[in-house]
Order: structure tokens, then sequence, then C-alpha cells
């Protein structure tokens, strides 16, 4: 299982939110760079970062500061948060990221969803949000109707290869994630990449997940707030 650090920006800080809301914020660092220069030190070469201003506003305020970590650190990116068309998720490739998260353009704009699966499948991640067991997205304050299944299936025969889960009722919680969820989930469709993210609070949560076979999992708060270590996280991807 790969261990993946996360970085949260908003208005260029280096944040966490609760539960999602934007109301409750605790700035962990006023350097994104610094803190991701942490990760590579820590021996990290892929890292998670997340735009919580282009996530609200779908505007790319922190590409600049994406670009900087790619650029000076030399580490590879995934990013999500405000990507809404084609076009898009092209300019950030072309920027230097590796792979590009997307959740509400896979619902609100699927053909140029679907487009960008068939043209970078290699590069694409869906990012699947959810919330009382429906998909969320715009920021999380809208949900779909279709079941989580067939709409997960579908994008597996367009050709989607990882799918990034969240469960919102745990993110940046530290209660322990949806282990049922990601088991349900990698039973359902064991040849998709599942990425687990929300709610990881220990090391044990890390060793629970690694046994159940999940591909990757993303560490935020868990790890801001001392609860694991770099040096922890780091063994599961040696």
């Amino acid at each position: 299982m790969q261990t993946i650090p996360a970085i949260d920006l908003l208005n260029g800080d280096a944040v966490r939110l609760h539960k999602g809301a934007y109301d409750e914020v605790t700035v962990y660092d006023k350097s994104p760079v610094n803190q991701a220069k942490k990760f590579k030190e820590a021996g990290f070469e892929h890292i998670h970062v997340v735009d919580l201003n282009g996530a609200k506003e779908g505007k790319f305020l922190n590409l600049p500061h994406i670009k900087q970590i790619i650029n000076e650190l030399g580490i590879s990116v995934q990013t999500g948060g405000g990507i809404r068309t084609f076009e898009d998720v092209e300019m950030l490739l072309d920027a230097g990221l590796s792979k590009v998260i997307c959740s509400s353009m896979a619902i609100k704009n699927e053909e140029d969803w679907l487009k960008a699966l068939k043209q970078f499948p290699e590069n694409m991640i869906l990012g699947m949000d959810l919330k009382d067991g429906k998909i969320a997205y715009s920021g999380w304050l809208e949900t779909a109707e279709e079941p989580i299944e067939s709409f997960l299936g579908r994008m597996i025969d367009h050709g989607l290869q990882e799918v990034l889960c969240t469960d919102i009722s745990k993110d940046g919680t530290l209660t322990g994630p949806n282990f049922d969820l990601y088991h349900d989930l990698k039973k359902s469709f064991p040849f998709i990449q599942l990425i687990a993210s929300g709610g990881v609070s220990s090391l044990e949560d890390l060793n629970i997940l690694n046994d159940a076979n999940i591909d990757a999992v993303v560490v935020g708060k868990a790890y801001y707030e001392g609860r694991i270590s770099l040096d922890e996280m780091r063994k599961f991807n040696d």
C-alpha cells in the first residue's frame, strides 16, 4: 500500500478543514513548499495537493504554489479542486501535474470528463466524495442521485483506472476511516486502483487498510496533529 502525504491549500497556506467546512480551518504552514520539502526529505516522491480555493470558486489560485513544489523539489503531485473542463485538465498536465483528480466535473460535465479519461487514462483519478451514501460534488454542497456502484461501473467501462474515495463524514475528524466502505468497494471492483481518504488517525488504521489490500491512502491531519510520523507512513511504501 502506498501512503500519500497531503497538503490542502487555501489562499496559499497549508491548511486542513474539518469535514470540508471552510469556516473550520486550521493553518499548519504558511509555506506549502516548506511543507512539501519535509515530505521529500522523509523519502516521499509523490504527494496529494488539494486546491481548496479551486474546489469552492473554480479558480486555480494555488497553482503557482503547486508548480513551485514540482519545479523546486522534483516530486510528482496529484491535484484536485476546481477542475471543471477538459481544458482545465490539459492546462494542469501541461503545468507538470502527474495526475488530476476530478469529482464535480465527472458529475456536472461528464462529456469533458470522459474525453479526458479517454485521452489521458493514466493521469486521471476519479474523486469520489461520499456524503450519506451518495456522491457529493461542488465543494461537497450537492449530491448526485445515481447510485455509487452504477456510476463507478460506468466509469470503469470508459477506462477508469484509479479512484480516490473520501467519506466526508470522516474527513479531518481523526476518528478512523470507513473501513467497511473501502472493503466493499475493493470487493466489488477488484481491478480498480483504490485510494482511501478521510479519517486516518493512527498507525493501526494504516495497518488495517493495508491488510484489506487497499492500494493507497492519503494521510493529512493525522500527520499534522502528530498521530503518525512520516517514518511510519513511509515504511508502507518500501
